[in-house]
């Protein structure tokens, strides 16, 4: 551009169509776009991400753009045209010789005043500040107040300084500021040099505020005057009751006592009762009297006090304005005794300095109206930008929510298209090798192969759907088995397409985050919001803070009665002193995860913390020592705890959790439970109970193993981990709870099979088909209520009692069988097992 009037023009001609662009290329996504199905509409706290948001930004920004609009025209030429000329040599970076703002910028400048600039408002504005907001009768009263102040002040200097300044906007009420539009192009309907910026800014505004003073104060005296009526009808109406119960006194006696007595004394008494009368009523007036004057008293004291304080302030005023005046009398008489000798070159050197002033005056006000502008143009872009930005980020999300639905239908095809080459895949009957069969073969090879050997642009569109380990790192699909790789591989697309939808809907997550903000200088407690966002599942990047908390919450009163390093001493024990457990645990290190990658090997990270936790917590609680199924629970534990925090995650299952004897040699809180479970499922599933009683089908014997290690190999990991955040949560019913919802969920599979080994043969592997973790919770949750502890409880009373006594039966048995064992000579040669163990 040649000047700076045509760069603005310019560049305000770029962000035009920059917008138009930008705005048509919305609009016409939005009209290509189909509607979205109910079920497609973002809810909860993600409504914001509705594309109906972006019509009301845009809409914001749109009225902002033309309040900021500067209203410019080319002079010369402009853009390509322009870029051929040479360059013009400007003297100032912005230096705008603008001559019809100059009665703007005298106005601007003239309420500007020195000492309050703390008080200033900055000149850039956010797009919420440009309308003009309507007044609140307090800011009215605010503003009639701050301009009586200046008044006064400004009457109190006047004389002082011939700059005194005539207002203040930083004094001005925020709310009732008005545009920048109006304050900048007001110059072109309003007398530039002839008002005075009082008169420019309270024109109207004291107007209203007048009549709005006025009108309050008439409906104050109103006010005053009905409590005065109201107060005298109160006196005039006691008066009345007091003459009526006088009267009816008068009245009673002059019937009763006073038959006989002479009319001369009857009258005095009358008169007596009168002059009693009456000065009671002077008594009550003059103690109004009194109560009036005392308050008055106060009231002059409140005002004496006041005026003391006005006084003093005045007197301060008074005595500096004195100084002030002692001062300049000063400088006046020492200007006048230099006047005569320095006169010629005094005035020769003022004249120069205020020629220099007023041309560094002109270029400040150039330079002002420069600053104007450009801050102008600015705060219009960052107004666009921001609004782009926003459009910008709501196609993202908008592209990530269909990348994300596309991922999710892909997996579900290729595990159906996996399956259906399962199916296909026939047995060959004949020598012959059939073409049909030679295609599947060579697509099952193509399915099961690795995912790397793609091209770059195919690796860039298809994303590595199945990876060797999940999250929580075990092994997705097997490498031994070919059948069980194909059907493993299919149920981790399921897994990866049931996860990629659930992400579609990220209201769970939003509310995690929200809950740990808010608790992040509180000490977290137990609550209903808190149960619920459990139940829901911790999210991955949560739950060893989570789990952590919960198990601190369950052993608090057993970590508070022990000495610091109480696990490093229990530990260093175990390692150092004879301990009939490590056997065992050694034994069982390697067969406890094998399929995590954490425990596969000898030299696996979770292989030597796992066998510490272990031998810490054999020796604490030697009654127990190791049970097979402990090391499960540690493992799991240790997936997401450190090794301390998994020893008292063992200690909050075994000894707080779980009944007494659930994990000793006779199991027998173990067995207890599964006759309480046989009872809760006649009780919620009572067709699938009769079924398995009719076909004599004991699925206690698939059961147990879930109590015992809380479902461990037993359910695919997403679902375990949903389970254990609500164990170890609430405790033991959550197990009662996901038992009878893992067999509603397949209830009417499980009703099709006819005989007990088609039955018995699906118990042992169904829970590895269900992959739904949030159909499976709402079963758990809702569908099983109401399910109350106490009943639970009491029923486990009820069998413990039984199996003890058929314990005591069992016992009774084999002591007679030794016994006659040990007197019949044909059976001295038998030992059982144990025996010979023993």
């Amino acid at each position: 551009a040649a000047t700076r009037q045509d760069m603005t023009y310019w560049l305000q001609e770029l962000q035009q169509k920059r917008w138009e662009y930008c705005n048509n290329l919305d609009a016409a996504k939005r009209d290509s776009r189909t509607s979205p199905t109910p079920s497609d509409l973002s809810k909860g706290l993600v409504a914001k991400d509705n594309p109906g948001s972006i019509l009301s930004q845009n809409a914001s920004a749109e009225r902002a753009r033309n309040i900021l609009a500067v209203e410019t025209s080319p002079t010369d030429l402009v853009g390509e045209q322009a870029a051929a000329q040479p360059a013009p040599v400007q003297p100032s970076a912005i230096n705008f010789s603008l001559k019809q703002w100059s009665a703007e910028i005298k106005n601007s400048m003239s309420s500007l005043r020195k000492g309050n600039n703390e008080n200033r408002k900055s000149i850039f504005y956010t797009s919420e500040e440009w309308e003009l907001l309507d007044p609140t009768p307090k800011d009215l009263e605010d503003s009639v107040v701050l301009e009586e102040k200046r008044k006064h002040l400004a009457e109190g200097s006047k004389g002082l300084t011939s700059s005194a300044f005539l207002f203040d906007f930083g004094r001005i009420p925020h709310k009732a500021r008005r545009p920048l539009k109006d304050m900048i192009g007001s110059s072109k309907t309003r007398n530039s040099s002839d008002s005075s910026p009082t008169e420019w800014y309270s024109g109207n505004g004291n107007k209203l505020v007048s009549e709005l003073q006025l009108k309050y104060q008439s409906q104050q005296e109103e006010l005053e005057k009905l409590k005065k009526d109201l107060s005298s009808q109160k006196e005039l109406v006691r008066l009345l009751q007091q003459t009526v119960r006088s009267s009816q006194y008068d009245k009673y006696f002059a019937s009763r006592l006073c038959e006989g007595v002479p009319k001369d004394k009857l009258e005095l008494l009358h008169q007596k009762d009168d002059q009693i009368l009456g000065l009671n009523n002077q008594l009550e007036k003059l103690n109004l009297e009194k109560d009036s004057l005392q308050q008055e008293v106060k009231n002059l004291k409140c005002k004496v006090g006041e005026l003391n304080e006005q006084l003093g302030m005045l007197m301060e005023t008074i005595q500096a304005k004195d100084e002030v005046i002692m001062k300049l009398s000063r400088q006046l008489s020492e200007c006048e005794d230099n006047t005569s000798s320095q006169s010629g070159a005094v005035n020769s050197s003022m004249a120069t300095c205020i020629n220099k002033e007023l041309q560094e005056l002109d270029r400040l006000k150039d330079n002002l109206q420069g600053y104007k502008t450009q801050n102008k143009f600015l705060n219009k872009e960052i107004l666009e930008l921001s609004a782009l930005r926003r459009n910008a980020e709501a196609r993202e999300r908008e592209w990530q929510a269909k990348y994300t639905s596309l991922e999710a239908k892909l997996c579900q095809i290729e595990s159906k298209y996996l399956i259906l080459l399962q199916e296909m895949k026939t047995p060959v009957c004949s020598e012959e090798q059939s073409s049909t069969r030679e295609v599947i073969a060579q697509l099952l090879e193509d399915a099961l192969k690795a995912e790397t050997n793609e091209q770059p642009e195919q690796a860039f569109f298809k994303p590595h759907l199945v990876s060797e380990y999940d999250i929580y790192g075990f092994q997705t699909v097997p490498e031994d088995d070919e059948e069980e790789k194909l059907v493993a591989k299919s149920r981790a697309l399921d897994l990866r397409s049931l996860s990629l939808s659930e992400n579609r809907e990220i209201s769970t997550g939003v509310k995690w985050e929200n809950y740990l903000a808010s608790m992040m200088n509180r000490e977290m407690i137990r609550c209903i919001e808190l149960k619920n966002l459990i139940r829901s599942g911790i999210p991955h990047e949560h739950r060893s803070k989570m789990w952590k908390w919960c198990v601190n919450l369950h052993v608090k009163k057993f970590k508070d009665s022990t000495v610091p390093g109480y696990f490093q001493t229990l530990l260093q024990n175990a390692l150092e002193k004879q301990n009939p457990a490590s056997k065992q645990i050694e034994l069982d290190l390697l067969r406890t995860l094998p399929n995590n990658k954490h425990y596969s090997s000898p030299t696996s990270e979770g292989i030597q913390k796992l066998r510490n936790v272990l031998l810490a917590f054999s020796w604490r609680n030697p009654d127990i020592g190791y049970c097979q199924g402990l090391n499960r629970l540690v493992a799991i534990a240790l997936l997401y705890l450190e090794q301390e925090d998994a020893f008292w995650c063992l200690v909050t299952i075994v000894e707080v959790f779980m009944p007494r004897d659930y994990y000793t040699k006779t199991l027998l809180g173990s067995q207890v439970d599964q006759r309480v479970f046989k009872d809760l499922m006649s009780e919620k599933l009572p067709r699938l109970h009769a079924h398995f009683e009719q076909y004599k089908v004991d699925y206690t014997l698939i059961t147990f193993n879930w109590f015992l290690v809380v479902f461990v190999d037993s359910v695919v990991s997403d679902i375990l981990f949903k389970i254990w955040d609500s164990f170890l949560y609430e405790g033991p019913k959550v197990i009662f709870r996901f038992a009878l919802a893992l067999f509603k969920y397949k209830e009417e599979e499980i009703l099709k099979l006819q005989d007990s080994m088609s039955i018995f043969k699906y118990l042992r592997y169904f829970t590895r088909t269900i992959l739904d973790a949030r159909k499976l919770t709402a079963i758990a949750f809702g569908d099983l209520n109401p399910f109350p502890l106490r009943q639970i409880r009491n029923r486990r009373t009820y069998h413990l009692e039984k199996v003890r006594l058929e314990l005591t039966e069992l016992e009774a048995i084999r002591e007679d069988f030794l016994r006659e064992r040990d007197t019949c000579t044909e059976k001295r040669d038998l030992i059982s097992d144990d025996e010979e163990d023993s």
